[in-house]
């Protein structure tokens, strides 16, 4: 058991007419990890989110960050929040919105200019930026000034509610690298995000929420043992010499497949493009290898779905879906 990562036992929060929004969650989360809390619209994400940072008192259960309270002052001064919904006071100008943050955070006075300079630069914002108002800001300059004031006091628990929404694929890729270097300094990281992609990318597990509870746990960084669709994509049959197998010929591709202990599911469309079930990683490469050494004139292949697509695909309906 983490006793001094986070600790979350039992969780219960319910709100007017006794639903729960929780209900019953238990999750551990070590010190330096990075873990994704994904699920569906109203699977109690948000309130999992208020509850750890002591924004939402539970019914019932026991929360510890770092082996204390979320709501104790020690721990609020250890943490960053970049919240979904940026409820900025607008009349402040980027510079004094972050000094007036750095001051918040008790940290130097004589650094608190070059600081604020420094984390402009950091999250890629323009030095203009910070005479201007946040209310002239568009919403990606909003977000990458939420995230400098998340990472400014270089926080022991970052929380990270939908961190990349509205921010272009450079700031995505921006973002990135940032919690990579927040990773290697130490810090914990717990991120919100229906950009299953980029939660694939940064997490070592993810909790997968619906109707209050943790459904399951994917461990991301322990192997990719889980079946899925490849899809596979071949020259067209002038583009090259055919010195082996026809590529638009099903009856072959399936021959191929079944002897890579995969299988062909749809066959070649008019884009030239087959799709294969595959047990797993080393299902897919022995699929590709077993296409290459039959002269199949493989272009390119590609998951149909991401691991973590597939927790909402294989996911029961929730009570009243139409079957």
């Amino acid at each position: 058991m983490v006793t001094d990562g986070i600790v979350v036992r039992n969780l219960v929060k319910s709100y007017g007419g006794g639903k729960r929004a929780l209900d019953d969650v238990s999750l551990d989360i070590a010190p330096g990890e990075a873990v994704g809390i994904i699920g569906p619209n109203g699977a109690g994400k948000t309130t999992f989110f208020g509850c750890l940072l002591g924004h939402l008192r539970p019914q019932s259960g026991v929360i510890t960050i770092g082996g204390r309270s979320p709501d104790t002052l020690l721990t609020k001064s250890e943490v960053g929040f970049l919240p979904e919904r940026l409820l900025f006071d607008r009349w402040m100008t980027g510079g004094r919105f972050l000094a007036h943050h750095h001051a918040l955070a008790g940290l130097s006075a004589e650094r608190r200019a070059a600081d604020v300079t420094e984390s402009f630069a950091r999250v890629g914002l323009e030095p203009a930026a910070a005479s201007k108002s946040l209310k002239a800001y568009s919403r990606g300059m909003l977000q990458r000034i939420g995230f400098a004031q998340a990472l400014l006091a270089k926080p022991r628990w970052l929380f990270l509610d939908e961190p990349a929404s509205g921010v272009d694929p450079s700031g995505v890729l921006l973002f990135r690298r940032l919690l990579a270097e927040a990773r290697a300094g130490g810090t914990t990281i717990v991120l919100n995000s229906h950009q299953l992609e980029q939660v694939e990318r940064i997490c070592d597990r993810v909790a997968f929420l619906r109707e209050g509870r943790v459904q399951s746990i994917e461990v991301l960084h322990a192997g990719a043992e889980a079946r899925r669709h490849l899809r596979v994509r071949f020259a067209a049959a002038s583009s090259y010499a055919p010195a082996g197998i026809n590529a638009a010929d099903a009856g072959q591709l399936a021959r191929v497949a079944l002897e890579a202990g995969a299988e062909l599911i749809h066959p070649p469309n008019p884009a030239r493009e087959a799709v294969f079930a595959v047990a797993d990683d080393a299902g897919s490469t022995r699929l590709l290898g077993a296409l290459l050494t039959a002269g199949a004139p493989v272009v390119e292949a590609r998951s149909e779905e991401g691991r973590l697509e597939r927790l909402f695909l294989d996911a029961p309906p929730p009570p009243g879906a139409p079957s």
